[in-house]
């Protein structure tokens, strides 16, 4: 075996991965608890299953684990500044997130964000635990229609980015 790879240098060539920024909350008996993720994928449309990888450090991760339920809300080109707000540089946690926000519900109550790109509706059917984070896989109950033309947003090089088609008013024609 080589050797091992220092971790910093690890961080460094992931931040040339580009991903798609998530905010996935949950609300339950536990209470409500949200955080901002890019590892988030598909696993499988039959049945339709996502995996979302959290740090069992955040303090939202037991609330995940015991509401057993979340969603994961594909944020759309213009929310990045939501995504800053989850990942924790407001200086808000918990509840607070949520306050000023537009939210909706679907089947499991895990709040879906208004305008967000596309929202997935689940409840969590494993969890496995690697390294610092816990992968958990969610079986998908409900979708929440895609906005139109929102376009999407990634975060690549350590910075976040506009991806694909957003609607401009085409200039009228004399």
């Amino acid at each position: 075996m080589g050797k091992m790879i220092d971790a910093a240098a690890f961080r460094n060539a992931m931040a040339q991965l580009g991903a798609a920024v998530n905010v996935v909350t949950t609300d339950g008996p536990s209470g409500l608890a949200g955080v901002t993720a890019s590892a988030v994928c598909s696993v499988t449309d039959a049945p339709p299953t996502l995996l979302v990888c959290i740090n069992r450090g955040s303090s939202a991760h037991p609330v995940f684990e015991r509401n057993g339920v979340l969603c994961v809300n594909t944020l759309a080109a213009h929310q990045d500044g939501i995504s800053d707000h989850f990942a924790g540089r407001s200086g808000l946690s918990g509840a607070k997130r949520f306050e000023g926000i537009d939210w909706q519900r679907l089947l499991t109550g895990a709040p879906v964000l208004a305008g967000a790109g596309a929202a997935f509706d689940a409840r969590i059917v494993k969890r496995v635990e690697h390294g610092t984070h816990s992968v958990f896989f969610a079986e998908v109950l409900a979708i929440s229609p895609s906005a139109p033309d929102t376009g999407g947003l990634i975060y690549y090089g350590r910075r976040y980015h506009p991806v694909g088609h957003l609607r401009r008013q085409q200039p009228k024609m004399a």
